[in-house]
């Protein structure tokens, strides 16, 4: 990660022989800033004291997976032109993949596979990363790249996206929200934090989610929204 992070400087800093301009993928301080952000959010969620505490609270759960997918992800490609502007598959392959690793290991099978082998736990990080990468992709293309470079029709479409990818997650926050009993064995009897009982903690989980994918998928929905807009405006006979 160092040589990563030194490297990135390198390409931060700006080269007499070619302006940013004329390099897609050159990277610039907001970039890497990004970039950064981005690996950091990956550390609290995967690495920091506050993740070994979702053994404890599954509000604490849902916020390693929130940063992962919703934080980390989408600043990761903020910060890599090269990443960012590869051709990869298509975008509803991109939701199904963040739809399906979302609605997947909430399953109570995955989810205890999860709390129980370190293993599978890894692998459940590292897919919730993995697939934000993939769900982000062609959102960030959309906000980031130039109107010029990106048609109208799919920077409507990102809206769609964005706003479908509310519904199983939103149907899975209710859930947990309003269910009167826990759906993970595991924090029944799990140390509980902030002396929760284990619905309340279920509850306090299920409200993050739902409020936290909200914003996070109406803020650039709203972003993309006001460039399509303003674009129209600009092109408009007086």
């Amino acid at each position: 990660m160092t040589r990563l992070a030194r490297w990135l400087s390198a390409q931060a800093r700006p080269n007499r022989a070619s302006e940013p301009s004329m390099s897609p993928n050159f990277i610039n301080t907001r970039q890497l800033t990004a970039f950064m952000s981005g690996l950091f959010s990956v550390w609290i969620a995967a690495a920091s004291p506050l993740a070994t505490l979702d053994h404890r609270s599954l509000t604490v759960h849902m916020l390693n997976h929130l940063l992962l997918m919703t934080v980390a992800a989408p600043l990761i490609l903020a910060g890599m032109p090269i990443l960012r502007n590869a051709r990869l598959v298509h975008p509803v392959l991109c939701w199904l993949a963040g739809t399906a690793t979302v609605i997947g290991w909430h399953l109570p099978a995955a989810f205890e596979l999860a709390l129980q082998s370190h293993w599978a736990h890894g692998v459940e990080a590292a897919s919730f990363l993995l697939a934000g990468l993939l769900f982000w992709w062609p959102v960030v293309q959309a906000v980031i790249q130039p109107l010029s470079s990106v048609t109208m029709s799919p920077r409507w479409s990102m809206v769609l996206y964005l706003f479908l990818a509310t519904l199983p997650c939103d149907i899975l926050s209710a859930f947990l929200a309003f269910s009167n009993r826990p759906a993970y064995p595991h924090y029944r009897s799990a140390n509980q934090l902030f002396s929760l009982s284990p619905v309340q903690d279920q509850q306090c989980a299920g409200a993050l989610m739902w409020v936290w994918v909200t914003f996070a998928y109406l803020i650039p929905a709203v972003i993309i929204t006001m460039q399509i807009l303003s674009a129209r405006d600009e092109h408009a006979p007086f």
